[in-house]
């Protein structure tokens, strides 16, 4: 059952992190409205069982004054409200409550904040520390999100920039092996991520639909898994199934199976436009 919906408010983010798995960075395109934040957040009230909107990017708070208004829009809607975030804006504790204060004035059920290396090197203390102490002090409730550097194959999920930059020392196993998907229940997916070209992800790069061309509600009714050409073999037998029956052939070993199945939608994103997307989530400027 659909309860959680996740606005990537922009692509756009203060950095270029190797294990980003949208290509996310300071020149990345694709940027919502808050007409289309208001249009969308109708659609989930019609859904009927979404309980929790989330904002997050690339780095929302690139966009204060669209935040903002959009989490109150979703607050006003009956809906929880998350948002994940670098922290970039926390120069001081001082600072970070200036910024906070006004979310929570709005009533926050989540802040996720990025607290690891991959974002912040060795910085001691880290924006994000200082954001986590400052949102402690104002009663939000918040919790940091830390990604070890990849180690054995764990840690980071092979996709995007990350299967460019961060595989190619880690062992490796053979792509048959990769039968299910570890993260995604396709057929009852708990959440979705919507950004501002419409696209709908099940998973990012895996597409439901297109909310501009056909209602968010309209997508999640009709949504059936087996009739996809990409979730439906994922489905029935992970990544390896996704290769199999579009007749590819993978090379022998992948880190894992986020980094299997990310190669293959590579190779079949001209071939299922609809179920694959955008450009962007792959390292293409279209």
């Amino acid at each position: 059952m659909l309860t959680g919906l996740h606005f990537v408010l922009t692509y756009r983010c203060t950095h270029q992190c190797d294990h980003c798995f949208v290509h996310s960075g300071p020149g990345a395109p694709g940027t919502f409205t808050l007409g289309q934040v208001r249009r969308t957040l109708e659609e989930a009230v019609r859904i009927g069982t979404v309980t929790r909107v989330y904002f997050e990017g690339g780095e929302p708070f690139l966009y204060y004054p669209l935040l903002l208004e959009g989490l109150r829009a979703a607050r006003e809607s009956g809906f929880e409200v998350g948002v994940v975030t670098n922290a970039y804006w926390a120069e001081t504790e001082e600072d970070a409550e200036l910024w906070l204060r006004p979310l929570a004035e709005i009533g926050m059920a989540d802040l996720s904040i990025s607290d690891d290396a991959l974002h912040h090197g060795e910085e001691d203390p880290s924006p994000a520390r200082r954001a986590l102490r400052a949102a402690e002090r104002l009663g939000i409730p918040v919790g940091a999100i830390s990604i070890p550097r990849p180690a054995q194959g764990e840690g980071v999920r092979f996709r995007g920039r990350a299967a460019d930059k961060l595989t190619s020392d880690l062992p490796r196993r053979g792509w048959r092996e990769f039968d299910e998907c570890p993260d995604e229940d396709f057929a009852d997916p708990g959440r979705v991520h919507v950004d501002a070209y419409g696209n709908v992800h099940l998973c990012q790069g895996i597409l439901m639909g297109n909310l501009w061309r056909t209602p968010l509600s309209e997508l999640v009714r009709s949504y059936d898994p087996r009739k996809r050409a990409v979730a439906g073999p994922i489905q029935r037998g992970g990544p390896a199934a996704l290769a199999a029956e579009h007749g590819l052939s993978p090379e022998p070993d992948y880190a894992s199976a986020c980094h299997l199945c990310y190669r293959i939608r590579e190779r079949l994103l001209d071939r299922f436009p609809d179920e694959l997307g955008p450009g962007q989530v792959y390292g293409r400027e279209d």
